[in-house]
């Protein structure tokens, strides 16, 4: 790799705009970092809330909080749309690069590990305590974090081992890999290929894979009472819906790398700082437990600092 640094170009050069990008996303990164923060505090804080189904919903919200999404990329833009020179260092870019697709492909096998609690929950109920225990559930963390660093590592390989010579801008706010595969100066037909398969065919499939987990989950309510249904279907509508937000940016994102950037633009603000700011709201809106679970340590909190 030739080139030493990178221009981002950002989302828009007009001085007006900037301002107001400024402060909005400013206000996306507080309440992502604080809403994602105030699950993982209540779900270690409150007895109630120690079954794996809180012990994953944390750890996605952590990955939410610190991950691409948002410490990791929406600081770099804020600074960006009050500095003159948008310039990123190629090792920056690089870990901007790596810390998106590890958290990313982390997140996947994630939501896969949250369907599958959610099956055993539901369909094997005799068998959850068994099979879904706090070492098992610390494996299946594990996994997540093994499988999102393998899934990154080839994704840094792939950069690492194109020659970049004179381009350097990008025509993006944060780096990501195919502005840069663009930017080479070699044939890149094929690696766009292979990064294609690796990231937009592995969303694809585990999408579907998600989808029907849950349509079987679903069928398999009918055998329930109303009231376990119900409480089942408020669980699985927020996991789908988390799940759809998600996957459906990716997808279109690494599935069409031919598409023009603005519309690029439009996709991966959705995907890195909408999505991870409405996960939190989503995740506990339709969860009694959860809501309760806040509620009872703001209000012992309110207490501490009245005393």
């Amino acid at each position: 790799m030739n080139v030493t640094e990178f221009i981002l170009l950002g989302l828009t050069q007009n001085p007006q705009m900037q301002k107001t990008l400024f402060l909005v996303l400013l206000s996306t990164y507080i309440v992502t970092v604080t809403g994602s923060l105030l699950i993982v505090v209540t779900v270690l804080c409150s007895q109630n809330l120690h079954s794996s189904m809180y012990f994953f919903l944390a750890f996605l919200s952590l990955i939410d909080a610190y991950a691409c999404y948002s410490s990791s990329i929406i600081p770099k833009i804020l600074a960006d749309l009050f500095l003159e020179s948008k310039a990123i260092s190629s090792n920056g870019c690089m870990l901007q690069l790596f810390l998106e697709h590890f958290l990313g492909g982390s997140e996947i096998v994630l939501l896969v590990v949250m369907a599958y609690d959610r099956y055993v929950a539901i369909c094997r109920p005799l068998y959850y305590m068994t099979l879904m225990s706090h070492h098992m559930c610390c494996l299946l963390v594990g996994l997540c974090w093994a499988a999102g660093f393998l899934h990154s590592l080839g994704q840094i390989l792939v950069i690492l081992w194109l020659p970049f010579c004179d381009a350097n801008s990008l025509d993006n706010f944060m780096c990501d890999i195919f502005p840069l595969i663009q930017l080479a100066c070699t044939d890149t037909f094929l690696l766009s290929l292979l990064v294609a398969a690796n990231g937009g065919v592995t969303s694809m499939i585990s999408f579907v894979m998600l989808l029907v987990s849950y349509v079987v989950i679903l069928c398999s309510l009918r055998s329930h009472s109303s009231v376990g249904r119900k409480k089942a279907l408020s669980t699985c509508g927020s996991h789908i819906t988390v799940v759809v937000l998600f996957f459906v940016p990716c997808i279109f994102m690494y599935l069409c790398p031919v598409a023009t950037f603005p519309r690029d633009k439009a996709v991966t603000v959705f995907y890195t700082l909408v999505t991870p700011m409405l996960n939190p709201v989503i995740c506990t809106a339709r969860n009694a437990d959860v809501k309760n679970a806040i509620r009872m340590l703001l209000n012992r909190k309110a207490i501490s600092d009245n005393k």
